[in-house]
């Protein structure tokens, strides 16, 4: 199986494999396979495991139960991002934390950090991406796919849970999590086992058109979801409320990261918002190109391209607040050109749920 290989923060990385529009189209109709293994884990063991993951997380921890999961932030005192990640309750004294690739490396440094500021929290901070390989299925017939392969009753587990058991009679934790729009699973398990689970989920989805696929796949993917990329609509300047990300923010908690600050935001109202454009001339909007209001520069372009599914090109771009609404003509500076779009609301596309 042969794939286009690029660097990625240090990985060796898949960019796709028999091409972005083919594995993206298998993950909106059938069922595709990403290796995500870059991906960082770090868990939280202890007695105060609940109260230090509440504690460094924008979102509710003390609302999870055991085998759920949440989306949630990892902030710094002035509110910006050091990384989304999600959190995993394993049991009241033990949470699992999936974090991006190119973070994991100041994740866990920031997390202990704060265990040790704060001074009250009796819990282990373990790095623990050495340990897991993660292997995201995803698309309608992932979980005929996956069901294949292990006995747990996978339409059973909903959406953003997760359970312990086998797959391919190999210890896994199996969630139902994802980063396309579509239902799928992710996988972690043991890296030893990583090139027979990949083999077997192969064999298991051929009769549904499995693709392995690739980044460029799962970045046309999570843009027409109108998911945020770190580094692109999230950053250490960027607050949720700007990113449009409110919901993972629970001021009510109690003491947090990055709550003074988020307090303070909503009080004074954001200056700037995140929303999603098309082009309506001909033209790309890629990335950090500039965006201007009555010919006047006044955002620019967090993640643009071509939407596969939706036979448009699109786009995420940060406008100032009072302007940042759907249905505004705006115009993306492309080779020195200003080239016409619209805003539109999030996300751009949303699968039919059954």
């Amino acid at each position: 199986m042969r794939a286009k290989m690029v660097d990625f923060g240090g990985w060796d990385m898949p960019l796709q494999y028999s091409g972005i529009l083919e594995e993206h189209a298998a993950v909106r109709s059938a069922v595709g396979l990403f290796d995500v293994s870059h991906m960082g884990e770090i868990e939280i063991h202890g007695s105060d495991a609940a109260a230090l993951t509440d504690y460094v997380t924008t979102n509710a921890v003390g609302k999870l139960q055991p085998g759920q999961a949440q989306y949630s932030g990892l902030l710094y005192e002035h509110a910006g991002f050091v990384d989304d990640i999600l959190v995993h309750k394993i049991a009241d004294d033990h949470y699992f934390l999936c974090v991006n690739a190119s973070n994991q490396e100041k994740d866990y440094p920031h997390i202990a950090a704060a265990k040790r500021f704060a001074n009250r929290f009796t819990a282990t901070v373990d790095f623990a991406s050495d340990r897991y390989t993660q292997l995201a299925i995803q698309g309608p017939r992932a979980l005929a796919t996956l069901q294949k392969l292990t006995p747990a009753p996978l339409s059973a587990i909903r959406y953003y849970h997760f359970i312990d058991g086998v797959v391919s009679a190999i210890t896994a934790r199996i969630a139902r999590t994802g980063y396309t729009g579509e239902d799928g699973f992710e996988i972690y398990f043991a890296p030893e086992h990583s090139e027979r689970i990949w083999n077997d989920i192969l064999d298991a989805g051929q009769e549904f058109g499995i693709q392995p696929c690739g980044l460029g796949a799962r970045n046309t993917l999570r843009l027409e979801a109108g998911m945020a990329l770190y580094g692109h609509e999230i950053h250490s300047t960027i607050t949720p409320f700007e990113a449009g990300l409110g919901w993972i923010v629970k001021l009510d908690k109690g003491e947090f990261i990055g709550r003074a600050a988020l307090v303070r935001q909503k009080e004074q109202g954001v200056t700037r918002k995140l929303i999603g454009f098309e082009m309506t001339a001909r033209g790309i909007g890629r990335d950090d190109y500039e965006v201007f209001l009555d010919g006047a520069p006044a955002g620019w372009v967090s993640s643009g391209g071509p939407s596969p599914t939706l036979k448009k090109n699109i786009g995420m771009c940060y406008l100032p607040a009072d302007r940042a609404q759907a249905g505004r003509r705006i115009e993306i500076a492309i080779r020195n050109q200003a080239v016409d779009a619209v805003t539109v609301p999030l996300p751009f596309y949303k699968r039919a749920i059954p």
